[in-house]
């Protein structure tokens, strides 16, 4: 009888694992779809470096102050324990998927007891009470079920639960390179706005100079009263000005403080001045972008996942063909529950095809194809999307070149100018609208200078994230 059920045992151990390979073995089949991107050999919008990004992206600006910002937002925002979390989860439908290919065994140890009473039977000497008998019992049971995944139905959920994994997995590193980047731009950001603080109590203090110059020789009799006026209406311009600067200043800085998951009480210590920056951004070449940026390689794993969901809804169209076999011992005592002789054993194997519910079955698999279908179009968005943002950084790092190139020759013509038009006003050869003129050009022009070198700080942040950061 021992050697009867071990038979049983290797021949179904046999079947089962011989069939599982069978259906691992077959190749998940993709719908053929015509790319429209059409890449080209190197990048348009300007000049390229054929080079990678090594390390963390943002250590090339050479800014200490920034490193640490960057460290602190990606250590402690909540989006990014959020984006963890869903991968755990992924995981463990990933696991779920995987264990339908083995087969399933369970254990169960029964015991119990019965008690039976007979009535309407009477023993001599006995009378008065009823005939009564106690039944005890124990069983112990194996029960081992398989389904052999001969369509693919297994392997292509196990294959859309690996993928999505794989999806959400390239989605925690994009939402860090999205966060790094917010962080860089919150930090430049906020040194721009106090270093216009600086150039507006500057400039409020070159406008009470004047101003008190002005009224000195308003009450000599020299300048006429317009004059006077003039200036101190430009010099509470400026204060105002200044209000709004350092309102500009304090928010920026509250932002920075709550992108670190700090209390923004508006105190964080920032650098002197704005970074100068790397002089290039090595963009490597337009084929490598699909495999370097995150939220591709995020799209293209729910795209092939999407595509294992086809399979798997097909199959449920095909028979299932399944093997159930129980093995246990059943004895009123304890003691012989191990024994050979109580051995019992079962092996059933059924054929189950869908008859009456194939119209919802079929309507499942073609609500997996326009997911599919749907999940393609985003990729194929999502591609042109990308080297749109290369390009465009790419143009707009030569743009913003020729701006700072021309502000910073009008800087310097307009505090020659000032200074020119100051001695002018001073010897009585040039009246209080060309001095005041003056006056605001170059403060304009400075301002715009500062603007103008965040911009750029800006945009290679932006470069950097349409690179896919460090690569």
């Amino acid at each position: 009888m021992i050697r009867r059920g071990r038979w049983v045992c290797g021949v179904l151990l046999v079947v089962t694992l011989s069939a599982g390979t069978a259906g691992c073995n077959r190749s998940l089949q993709r719908p053929t779809r015509a790319s429209i991107v059409k890449v080209p050999d190197a990048w348009t919008g300007g000049e390229a470096v054929p080079a990678a990004v090594q390390g963390d992206w943002w250590t090339s600006f050479g800014d200490e102050g920034l490193d640490g910002v960057v460290s602190r937002v990606l250590e402690r925002n909540q989006d990014l324990r959020a984006a963890a979390a869903r991968i755990e989860a992924a995981q463990a439908q990933a696991r779920i998927a995987a264990a339908a290919q083995l087969p399933q065994l369970d254990a169960s140890f029964d015991l119990g007891g019965r008690k039976q009473n007979f009535l309407g039977l009477r023993l001599p000497g006995a009378e008065g009470s009823v005939l009564s008998r106690t039944f005890s019992s124990t069983g112990l049971t194996l029960n081992l079920g398989w389904e052999a995944d001969l369509w693919g139905k297994v392997k292509a959920g196990k294959l859309a639960a690996m993928a999505s994994t794989q999806a959400r997995q390239a989605e925690l590193a994009a939402a860090r390179l999205s966060l790094s980047a917010q962080a860089a731009r919150a930090w430049f950001g906020a040194i721009e706005a106090h270093r216009q603080v600086e150039l507006a109590r500057s400039s409020v203090e070159s406008y009470r100079i004047s101003a008190g110059r002005i009224r000195a020789r308003f009450e000599g009799g020299v300048r006429p009263a317009l004059d006077l006026r003039l200036a101190l209406a430009e010099l509470r311009i400026a204060e105002a000005a200044l209000q709004s600067r350092l309102e500009l200043a304090d928010r920026g800085v509250r932002q920075l403080q709550i992108l670190m998951g700090d209390y923004p009480d508006g105190s964080h210590d920032l650098g002197k001045d704005l970074p100068g920056g790397p002089e290039q951004v090595p963009t490597g070449l337009p084929s490598e972008l699909v495999h370097r940026r995150a939220d591709l390689v995020a799209a293209e794993r729910d795209l092939l996942a999407a595509d294992a969901r086809i399979v798997e809804a097909k199959a449920q169209l095909r028979p299932r063909f399944s093997l159930t076999s129980t093995f246990g011992t059943s004895s009123d005592q304890l003691r012989r529950l191990l024994s050979a002789e109580l051995l019992v054993w079962s092996l059933i194997g059924n054929v189950v095809q869908p008859v009456f519910n194939r119209g919802r079955l079929k309507a499942g698999v073609t609500l997996n194809q326009a997911r599919a279908e749907e999940a393609a179009a985003r990729y194929e968005s999502a591609i042109l999307a990308a080297y749109n943002d290369v390009e465009a950084a790419l143009a707009a790092e030569e743009v913003l070149r020729r701006r700072r190139n021309a502000i910073e020759e009008a800087a310097e013509q307009s505090v020659a100018a000032r200074d020119l038009a100051e001695q002018r006003y001073r010897s009585g050869l040039a009246g209080i609208i060309t001095l005041l003129a003056a006056q605001r050009t170059a403060i304009d022009s400075e301002s715009q200078l500062l603007t103008l070198r965040r911009l750029q700080l800006d945009n290679r942040v932006n470069l950097h994230l349409a690179l896919g950061g460090s690569f």
